[in-house]
C-alpha cells in the first residue's frame, strides 16, 4: 500500500506504523522487528455476488475442506502467538462465514487488529454494531462504480444501494468505515464520483486498487488500462489527496498493488517541491517497497498459505498441518527464500531499475499472469525507461 495521505500530507494512521517503521525494509518475517506479516485469510470462498475481477473465482456454493470453526480458533492463536499485527478477513464474503464473529472476536481479544474486506450487501443495523461490538478495527466496503455500473460489476442488480447501506450502517454505529475500489477501462473515469461520494458519505478512508491478473481478474488483462491513462489517476488521486488536507477534510487516501505509485509521487514532487520529494524517498526507503512473503501473507479458506492473496498457484504449505510461523520462517522453501532476495532474479525493465530499493520489483503475481515467468518485469510498471533509468 502506498499512503498518499502520510507521503503527501503527514498524516499519521494506524497503517503507517507498519509501512513506515524503522528497520521494516529489512524484516524478512513480518512488518517489523519482532513482528509478523500481516495476514489476510480468506475465511470462505462462498460469495453472495460474482465479481467479474474476483481473485479467489467466488461464487455462491457451499465448499467442502474449509477451516472448521476449531481450527479457526487454534488458527487465530497461532497468528497471535507469532506477533500478527493485523488480520484481515476476506473472502469470498467473509460475512459468510460460520461462527464468523466468534473468530473476529478470538482474533480481537488475542490483541491482534481485526479488519474486514466485505461487498457491504450483508451489513445492516445490526450486523454494524456487532460488528462494532466485537472490537472490529476497519471495515473496508468494495464497490467497482457508482449505481448500475457497479451493478454490473457485482453480477447483482442493486448492490450498490445494498452496499451504501452497510456503509451507512457502519457509519451509524461509529465503526470505521472505508471503500476498495479496483480500477479497469470500464470505471477509472468514474473516480472523480468516488471521491464526491467520500465526501458526501462522510467516508474517512478509500483504496485504490490496481488490477491484478489472478483468478478472474486475468480474463480482463485487456480491460485493464494504459499507461498514460494510469498516470493521469494518479494525478487525480493527487490533487485530491492535497485539497481534502488543505480543507481540512480527514480523509485516508491510499493506492494498493503497484509500487511504481510511490516512484511516480516521487519524481513528481521532486519538480515541484524537491524538500518534500526527499522526505517521500526517505519514507519510500524505510518500507522498501513490495513485501509479499515477508510482511504481507494470505491463506485461503482451506488452510493453504501463499505469499500473498493473489499468488493462488504456489503454496508454501497448510496451517491444517503445521503452524503458520513453522511455514512463514521454513528458510528451505524455495519460493520464500527468492522472494525474500529477489533482486537478482527480477528481469527485463524490473532487474535494470534503478528505483528496486522503493519499489521492490513491484508484483509478482501480475508479472507471471501477463507473461506465464514470475520473475518478469511487471506490465503495469508505467514509469518510462528514462525515469528508471533503463535504456531503450
Amino acid at each position: 500500500m502506498i499512503s498518499f495521505t502520510k507521503l503527501l500530507c503527514g498524516s499519521n494512521y494506524y497503517g503507517d506504523q507498519l509501512r513506515y517503521c524503522s528497520g521494516a525494509a529489512r524484516e524478512i518475517h513480518g512488518t517489523s522487528p519482532g513482528r509478523g506479516p500481516v495476514v489476510i485469510w480468506n475465511a470462505t470462498q462462498s460469495c453472495n455476488l460474482n465479481c467479474k475481477h474476483c481473485y479467489a473465482s467466488s461464487d455462491g456454493k457451499k465448499y467442502t475442506g474449509e477451516l472448521t470453526r476449531e481450527e479457526g480458533l487454534k488458527f487465530m492463536e497461532d497468528l497471535a502467538d507469532f506477533k500478527v499485527p493485523v488480520v484481515l478477513f476476506s473472502g469470498g464474503e467473509p460475512l459468510l462465514k460460520e461462527d464468523f464473529f466468534d473468530l473476529t472476536s478470538k482474533a480481537s481479544k488475542l490483541g491482534m487488529r481485526v479488519t474486514i474486506s466485505t461487498n457491504g450487501t450483508l451489513i445492516t443495523r445490526d450486523v454494524a454494531k456487532k460488528i462494532k461490538r466485537e472490537g472490529v478495527g476497519y471495515v473496508g466496503i468494495s464497490l467497482d462504480g457508482i449505481g448500475e455500473l457497479n451493478d454490473r460489476f457485482r453480477g447483482k442488480k442493486g448492490a450498490f444501494e445494498e452496499a451504501l447501506e452497510g456503509i451507512r450502517a457502519c457509519r451509524e454505529a461509529d465503526q470505521k468505515v472505508g471503500l476498495r475500489f479496483t480500477i479497469n477501462r470500464h470505471n477509472y473515469k468514474e473516480i472523480e464520483d468516488i471521491f464526491y461520494l467520500i465526501e458526501e458519505e462522510g467516508i474517512p478512508r478509500i483504496c485504490f486498487y490496481h488490477l491484478v491478473y489472478s483468478g478472474r481478474g486475468k480474463e480482463m488483462m485487456e480491460e485493464d488500462i494504459s499507461h498514460e491513462e494510469t498516470r493521469e489517476i494518479l494525478d487525480l488521486i493527487m490533487e485530491k489527496t492535497l485539497d481534502f488536507s488543505r480543507r481540512g477534510k480527514e480523509k485516508e487516501i491510499l493506492t494498493v498493488d503497484n509500487h511504481a505509485d510511490g516512484v511516480y509521487l516521487y519524481l513528481k514532487m521532486k519538480k515541484d517541491n524537491p524538500e518534500k520529494a526527499e522526505e517521500i524517498r526517505g519514507l519510500l526507503e524505510v518500507n522498501g517497497g513490495n513485501r509479499s512473503g515477508m510482511a504481507v501473507g494470505a491463506v485461503d479458506s482451506f488452510g493453504n498459505v501463499y505469499p500473498d492473496q493473489f499468488t493462488r498457484n504456489h503454496a508454501l504449505g497448510n496451517v491444517k498441518e503445521g503452524s503458520f510461523r513453522d511455514i512463514w520462517t521454513n528458510g528451505s522453501n524455495t519460493l520464500l527464500a527468492h522472494l525474500r532476495n529477489r533482486k537478482p532474479l527480477l528481469k527485463g525493465r524490473c532487474g535494470e531499475c534503478q528505483w528496486l530499493n522503493l519499489c521492490n520489483g513491484n508484483f509478482r503475481a501480475r508479472a507471471e499472469g501477463f507473461t506465464g515467468d514470475y520473475w518478469e518485469s511487471d506490465p503495469a510498471c508505467y514509469l518510462t525507461n528514462e525515469e528508471i533509468g533503463v535504456k531503450e
